[in-house]
């Protein structure tokens, strides 16, 4: 048996296309065989997908020719139907402006002298059209419905906000709060390295947890473990054991201060977000860093999660919000609609939508895609936080301590306020570091620069009487980016 020679898999294509050359070269310039059958075939699905919509009114009327002239009227109109769709618009006699009437067909008979117009017609058109010359021709055939402006809807009213209680406690600035799920305490955390935990109904201190080297710059609190989570200026992301009160894991991978972290609601990864530009998911049980997303120019300050689509959504130093896939560890959408940095970013809590907060303004965005709501214009401080509540309430808090609350879906703002600070300090120390509400929605607690956590609630006294609506939809002026 002899060997086969080898070629080059080059050699061979060549060979195989020089085949198929030589194959087809005698016919490569003629037409294929006309076939009668597929032009028609090709033509009527032509005019059955261009014409589709009118070849049951031309059916119509060959149908009405045919009955007109088995009645021995050949001059009775087509427009004769019935179909309004079908009506013919024609000219009748002046005086007759925009009215229906009667179609009158007229025409010149075989003996050279103008057929009265036919009173057998019954098919109803329009008189008015441009060759009119009665008082009515110079008004148009067709009546145009006025649109009407777009009406900016009255805000729910909402009671006002008041000053409940202080908690004072920390050495340094209040930076982060979060409110356990049980809705029985809360845990801060400061620039004094501490975490406290606070019971809510009294205000009284539970416990103290010390780990951190640096600013605490985050807390969250798992609903489904016996959890606390924390990050901090040190780069450290440490999970606690409240059952034990001790730290049983840390997250390592940040390279700078860690500012924001978030528990995903349903699934059991850690989102947190840092001066290095990243956010980075971890897995709560094995430490593993699953992504870091990547694409932010500066600081990410604030990172949120959701079950939902995005997933997770940053804002960051850059000016821009970030709306990523989770399963992909890709950024899906970036929102530039802001001209500053976007200091914090809040889901609200049942309604499928998330806010941004920059000095330029609040915007409101819409999921999925991240889809621009409106501007909340007002608040000109550098806006540090936020918070939404289930009563469609949006309370934002400055870096010079002014709160404003407002109508999440007018924009309204029916309250704001300075903070006042705690006895003994400086008024340069009234800034808000962070806000939330808790699980019922009728308390806010922020976290403040006086080193104090104070407790709002809404006036029980106050109704629509005592603190009306001053709605000026006229005096609003929308800016449209």
């Amino acid at each position: 048996m002899e060997d086969v020679q080898k070629h080059s898999v080059h050699t061979l294509i060549f060979r195989s296309l020089k085949r198929t050359h030589d194959l087809f070269v005698s016919n490569q310039g003629n037409l294929p065989d006309f076939d009668d059958h597929l032009e028609k075939v090709r033509r009527s699905i032509k005019a059955r997908d261009i014409y589709g919509v009118v070849l049951d009114r031309a059916n119509k009327a060959l149908d009405a020719k045919k009955l007109s002239l088995q009645n021995g009227d050949p001059e009775r109109p087509l427009a004769a139907i019935g179909d309004a769709a079908d009506l013919s618009m024609t000219a009748a006699e002046g005086g007759a402006g925009n009215s229906l009437v009667r179609y009158a067909r007229g025409g010149v008979g075989a003996g050279g002298k103008e057929k009265p117009n036919s009173i057998n017609s019954t098919s109803l058109v329009r008189a008015s059209m441009p060759g009119n010359s009665g008082a009515g021709s110079a008004n148009s055939n067709v009546q145009l419905i006025p649109k009407k402006a777009p009406s900016i809807p009255k805000p729910k009213w909402h009671a006002p906000w008041k000053l409940s209680r202080v908690i004072s406690g920390h050495l340094g600035w209040v930076r982060c709060i979060a409110v356990e799920p049980g809705n029985e305490w809360f845990a801060t955390g400061a620039g004094d390295r501490v975490i406290k935990i606070w019971d809510l109904a009294s205000g009284k201190l539970k416990l103290s947890l010390t780990g951190h080297v640096s600013t605490v710059r985050g807390v969250a609190v798992s609903s489904k473990h016996p959890y606390l989570f924390s990050c901090g200026e040190d780069r450290q992301v440490k999970c606690w054991d409240l059952e034990y009160n001790k730290v049983i894991r840390h997250y390592h991978g940040h390279l700078s201060a860690v500012y924001s972290l978030a528990l995903h609601p349903t699934i059991d990864v850690l989102a947190t977000s840092g001066r290095d530009s990243t956010a980075r998911i971890w897995d709560m049980r094995t430490k593993a860093n699953v992504h870091t997303l990547t694409g932010h120019t500066n600081t990410v300050a604030s990172v949120v999660a959701q079950a939902t689509k995005p997933q997770i959504i940053t804002g960051s130093h850059d000016s821009t919000v970030r709306l990523w896939d989770l399963a992909a560890g890709k950024s899906l959408c970036t929102l530039t609609n802001h001209k500053k940095s976007v200091r914090s970013i809040v889901l609200h809590p049942s309604l499928y939508m998330f806010a941004s907060a920059s000095p330029d303004n609040i915007k409101q965005w819409r999921c999925p895609e991240g889809n621009f709501v409106q501007n909340i214009s007002g608040h000109t401080a550098i806006v540090n936080c936020m918070a939404a509540n289930t009563d469609g309430v949006l309370a934002s808090g400055g870096d010079n301590g002014t709160m404003f609350f407002w109508d999440w879906r007018t924009g309204y703002n029916f309250q704001r306020f300075q903070a006042p600070v705690q006895p003994g300090s400086m008024d340069s120390e009234a800034g808000i570091f962070a806000m939330c509400f808790d699980q019922s929605g009728t308390r806010l607690i922020t976290a403040e620069a006086d080193k104090t956590i104070k407790v709002y609630k809404e006036d029980d006294e106050a109704s629509e009487e005592t603190h009306p609506v001053n709605w000026r939809p006229e005096l609003l002026k929308r800016r449209k980016f």
